[in-house]
């Protein structure tokens, strides 16, 4: 089905919804269209693609879960090593568990199976295998989540979104 970006009355993103609780806002005067696909809901009535919220609402901080699917999706499921780009990666920790590494954000990182095992039980110092980019923690759980639905093939929404 069809996913709506909703931008707050300063058109920062806030949130994904679908597309019938976007025609409800809309219908309520809760919100404007701001971008529609040309799809029709009702005779005259475009499907919305981008709604911005009449009144602003403050958004709240919400600390963003390290997971595998977030871990890879921060990576851009590349490979942290060597560069190559897959869906098959898995997750290698910089310093490792056996020295006292931990599993947080600035800790592990997306790794091919070569690159993982030649690594072994070493920090990429001593391996002699520099990082790509240094790990760190997404800043923004709301621009986290809406990036990754606009990777996804929501292309009209990539100027509403910081870094997309």
């Amino acid at each position: 089905m069809s996913k709506v970006l909703v931008l707050n009355a300063s058109y920062e993103p806030l949130n994904i919804c679908s597309w019938r609780r976007a025609v409800i806002l809309l219908l309520k005067g809760k919100a404007e269209q701001i971008e529609h696909n040309g799809k029709l809901v009702y005779a005259d009535f475009p499907l919305p693609t981008v709604i911005r919220l009449r009144s602003y609402v403050k958004i709240p901080y919400k600390e963003i879960t390290l997971s595998r699917r977030n871990l890879m999706h921060r990576d851009s499921y590349t490979c942290q090593y060597c560069g190559d780009r897959r869906h098959d990666l898995t997750i290698d920790h910089i310093i490792p568990r056996s020295r006292g590494g931990s599993d947080s954000w600035d800790n592990v990182v997306a790794a091919c199976l070569k690159c993982n095992v030649k690594k072994g039980d070493r920090t990429p110092r001593e391996a002699g295998m520099p990082l790509l980019a240094q790990p760190r923690r997404p800043q923004s759980h709301v621009y986290f989540e809406i990036s990754k639905h606009a990777t996804s093939g929501e292309y009209h929404w990539k100027k509403y979104i910081i870094g997309a």
